[in-house]
Parts: structure tokens; sequence; C-alpha cells
């Protein structure tokens, strides 16, 4: 039995995988995180350029 878990032990196959896995879950609790404050900004920073765009431009001197 003892053989076994040593060798369970010492075995690394798969280990890349996880990793990149962990890497990706956290990277995606980011981001779902960090949505509502990025969106409030980017709404904000769109509707004043629609603003400014869709305003009368002014006269030329």
């Amino acid at each position: 039995m003892s053989k076994l878990f040593a060798r369970f032990a010492k075995d690394e196959s798969g280990a890349t995988a996880i990793e990149y896995g962990l890497i990706a879950a956290i990277m995606a609790v980011a981001l779902i995180a960090a949505f509502p404050f990025v969106t409030g900004g980017l709404t904000t920073s769109f509707t004043n350029i629609g603003t400014m765009l869709g305003s009368t431009p002014a006269a030329i001197k």
C-alpha cells in the first residue's frame, strides 16, 4: 500500500492541466467581480461621446 501511495505522490501527469484550469477559474472570477465597475464607466463614456456627436457643431469663425 505504501508503494502505491509513493508512486501516486510522485506522479505529476495532469498537473499542468490542473494548474491551467485553476488559473482560468481565477481569471474568470476576477473578470466577473470587476464587470460591474467597468460597465458603469463605459456606459458613462459612451453616453458622453454620443451626446457630443449628436450636438450641433459650433460655428467656424
